[in-house]
């Protein structure tokens, strides 16, 4: 039966899920505590006359019984567990849950089980005729968005308001990237593709939304995926006198001009992909161009020649990798200077070439390790080539309490780069402290939450 059009006014909620959360647990990861641009992109594009409201899953309780006619959430792998939790409470009071996402297009059969509509692709497109027809009682199971959408719709911050986030501002300007890396989800959503916003309406969000002294994160997978376009983008932030930062790809640190304009531009530092020093595993990654220009030490020597500081991101586990590989890698990123930097496992996300060539090869542990009850934060889903699983995990863990280690900072702060003015040497010292305390937090960190005693309830 369709349900009649409504008359009076129609509610939305939206929900940011939580990754998991212990039993009992009070304190939440504080790394992980910044704004969900996603959210604020779906509250940008409910229509003017829809009531809306924003709950934070990290931060906060969710009123379940709070009326609304709609539940809207942005599922990825990550989150799916909690996500599933969130909407089958709301499903057993009769409220309609509709789901989008990254893990939402890479698995849409699995999603589909726990919601009454599914969003593919981006909602730019889809989501004003979700809430229409349900406005009109005539939703549909599915909808999926087409061609890549023009970037024009800027972020609804109103749903932030009286929630404790990290003390840094996130802009998106790039979506998506063009290299190939085997593991990336993100390839695999967006098909190596990338689409940018007008500069001026980047321009203009940042005018608003600045404030003295506050760090501005561009949250693109890789600002210099298309470089031509960022260096549009850092000739035009040069005026405003930012500072900022992002995620980029090896390349750019070998392009003089554009380090120039990082400078100039207010650019503090980007994270950057190394992965890995071995460039047998580099090659197995489709990750080769990391070597280019004599390596990540050269990489990094230009950066620091432009006082540009690097979180740098390696993974392991592919079949070249041993503990050797993964304690020489500590000592390069230590001995490096590195700002800040990330030691993990691969994780074979859904829809990736790495998880199907793992499954292919019989070495998955788990069908679906994020949704498997035995899963937890860090524990590695796959056989590695010459580890056990474990003994990867533990290598990780303790690669990444050795960097964090108090020597370690005191050491890495030393380098001129990390404390070339106050506000950095500040910065370096608080953020350290802080991934350091964290360590300890999310390693075992049930998906889901812990607590949740009823079941997932699945669409008839």
């Amino acid at each position: 039966m369709i349900a009649p059009a409504r008359t009076d006014s129609f509610r939305v909620t939206i929900i940011h899920p939580c990754v998991g959360r212990r039993a009992g647990m009070k304190r939440y990861i504080r790394t992980w505590q910044m704004e969900p641009i996603p959210a604020a992109m779906v509250a940008a594009l409910v229509p003017d006359d829809v009531e809306k409201r924003f709950y934070d899953d990290r931060l906060e309780p969710i009123p379940y019984d709070e009326p609304t006619d709609l539940v809207a959430i942005s599922v990825e792998t990550y989150t799916a567990r909690r996500a599933y939790q969130i909407a089958s409470e709301y499903r057993r009071r009769g409220v309609p849950v509709v789901m989008g996402g990254f893990h939402a297009t890479l698995c849409p059969e699995e999603v589909s089980r726990y919601c009454e509509s599914l969003v593919t692709g981006e909602a730019e497109q889809t989501l004003p005729e979700v809430i229409d027809d349900y406005r009109h009682g005539r939703p549909k199971k599915t909808y999926c968005a087409g061609d890549r959408p023009a970037l024009i719709c800027t972020p609804d911050r109103s749903i932030f308001r009286g929630k404790r986030y990290l003390g840094i501002r996130l802009v998106e300007f790039a979506r998506g990237c063009r290299f190939k890396c085997d593991f990336c989800a993100i390839t695999s959503f967006f098909n190596a593709t990338q689409t940018h916003r007008p500069i001026d309406r980047v321009l203009e969000e940042l005018q608003r939304v600045r404030r003295r002294h506050q760090m501005v994160f561009f949250i693109d997978d890789n600002i210099v995926s298309d470089l031509q376009a960022a260096k549009e983008l850092m000739r035009a932030l040069i005026p405003l006198k930012l500072r900022w930062v992002s995620q980029a790809s090896i390349n750019v640190a070998y392009d003089e001009e554009a380090l120039e304009l990082m400078r100039r531009s207010g650019c503090q530092g980007v994270l950057v992909g190394f992965e890995s020093l071995n460039s047998e595993s580099l090659a197995a990654m489709n990750k080769g161009f990391n070597l280019m220009g004599g390596g990540p030490a050269n990489a990094l020597a230009n950066f620091r020649r432009f006082g540009i500081r690097i979180y740098g991101t390696f993974i392991f586990g592919y079949d070249a990798d041993t503990s050797e590989t993964i304690n020489t890698t500590v000592r390069f990123a230590q001995d490096e200077g590195l700002f800040i930097a990330a030691f993990n496992h691969i994780t074979p996300f859904p829809g990736t070439p790495l998880e199907k060539r793992l499954r292919a090869q019989g070495r998955l542990r788990f069908d679906a390790w994020w949704l498997d009850d035995e899963y937890r934060y860090n524990m590695v889903p796959f056989h590695p080539a010459k580890m056990s699983p474990q003994a990867l995990e533990d290598h990780c863990v303790k690669a990444r309490r050795q960097f964090y280690a108090w020597r370690s900072i005191i050491s890495r702060g030393g380098h001129r780069v990390n404390r070339n003015t106050a506000f950095m040497l500040f910065n370096f010292l608080a953020i350290n402290a802080m991934h350091q305390w964290d360590i300890e937090g999310r390693n075992g960190l049930p998906l889901g939450d812990e607590s949740f005693r009823g079941h997932l309830l699945e669409a008839g």
